[in-house]
C-alpha cells in the first residue's frame, strides 16, 4: 500500500508541475482549438464529395465518418506524446545521466510529465473543441459506451507512450533518432487510422494491421467511442476489442521494459 501511495505521490507531484510549466505556454496548445476544427471542416468537404450518392461506403454513413474525425481529433489531445524527442534529446545531450542516477524508472516520470502535459490538453484543447463539434458543427459526440470508451482511450494513452518511448530509445544505439521517429510517426500516421479509417485499405492490408499495434492507438479507440468494431471483415464486441487493446497494452509495455534494460548497457552519458 505504501508502495502505491509512494508512486501516487510522484505521480501528483511531477504532473503538477509540468501543468504549471506548461501552463506558461497555454496560448501554444489553445492553437489547436482552431488547427481542430479547421482540419474537420477539410475532412468533412472531402467525404461529403466522396459520398456523394452514395449512402453508405465500407459500412459507414456520412454522419459516421464525420463523427469518427471528430473523435478522432478529440482522442488526439488526450493521448498525445513527446516522449520520444524528449528521451532523444535527453540520451543526445547527456542529460540522460541525471535521470539514471535518480531512484525512479525514467519512463514513470515520463508517464507522469505526460498526465500533467495532457490535463492541461483537457482544459484548453479538448473541452473547447467538443464544445465547437457539438454546437457549432451539430456533430454527434456522445460516446454509444462511456465506460468503454474511457477506459479504451486510457489504454490508447498508455499505448502512445510506450511506443514513443521505445523509438526514443533508439537514440541509445543511434544518438541521433529523429530519422527514426519521423519514420514511424509516418506509419503511425498512415496505420493506426488517423488519416482514414482502417476498412479503406486493402484487405491484406487489414490483416496485416491486426498485428501491428498502430490501431490500438487511435482506430479502436475511435470505434469504441462510436460502439462498434471491424477490421478485415472481423467484427468484435466492444468487450472482445477493448480486452484485446489491454493485452496489446501490456505486450508493448513488456518490450519496451526489455528495450529499456538493454539501453541501460549502452547508455555511456556522451555529452555530460
Amino acid at each position: 500500500m505504501n508502495f502505491l501511495l509512494n508512486k501516487l505521490r510522484v505521480i501528483k507531484a511531477v504532473a503538477l508541475v509540468t501543468y504549471k510549466e506548461w501552463s506558461a505556454y497555454r496560448t501554444h496548445a489553445m492553437v489547436s482549438i482552431f488547427v481542430g476544427p479547421v482540419y474537420f471542416i477539410v475532412q468533412y468537404f472531402i467525404w461529403t464529395a466522396v459520398y456523394s450518392g452514395n449512402t453508405t461506403l465500407n459500412g459507414m454513413e456520412l454522419s459516421q465518418m464525420l463523427s469518427y474525425f471528430g473523435v478522432s481529433t478529440l482522442i488526439g489531445y488526450l493521448t498525445m506524446d513527446f516522449a520520444d524527442w524528449n528521451l532523444q534529446m535527453l540520451v543526445r545531450t547527456g542529460r540522460f545521466l541525471t535521470f539514471a542516477l535518480r531512484p525512479i524508472h525514467h519512463r514513470f516520470f515520463a508517464l507522469s510529465q505526460k498526465i500533467g502535459h495532457r490535463v492541461l490538453g483537457l482544459f484548453f484543447e479538448f473541452l473547447p473543441c467538443l464544445f465547437i463539434f457539438t454546437f457549432l458543427f451539430k456533430i454527434n459526440m456522445r460516446p454509444a459506451y462511456s465506460a468503454w470508451a474511457i477506459i479504451s482511450i486510457f489504454l490508447a494513452f498508455l499505448m502512445n507512450l510506450y511506443l514513443n518511448y521505445t523509438i526514443g530509445m533508439t537514440a541509445f544505439w543511434l544518438v541521433q533518432a529523429n530519422g527514426v521517429r519521423r519514420v514511424y510517426l509516418l506509419l503511425q500516421g498512415i496505420f493506426s487510422g488517423a488519416l482514414i479509417p482502417l476498412v479503406f485499405f486493402p484487405k491484406v492490408l487489414q490483416r496485416l494491421l491486426l498485428f501491428l499495434p498502430f490501431q490500438y492507438v487511435t482506430y479502436v479507440p475511435i470505434m469504441v467511442y462510436i460502439g462498434k468494431y471491424n477490421l478485415a471483415g472481423i467484427t468484435m464486441s466492444i468487450p472482445e476489442i477493448v480486452g484485446m487493446q489491454a493485452i496489446a497494452v501490456l505486450t508493448i509495455a513488456l518490450f519496451s521494459e526489455l528495450v529499456y534494460r538493454m539501453s541501460m548497457k549502452r547508455f555511456t552519458g556522451v555529452g555530460a
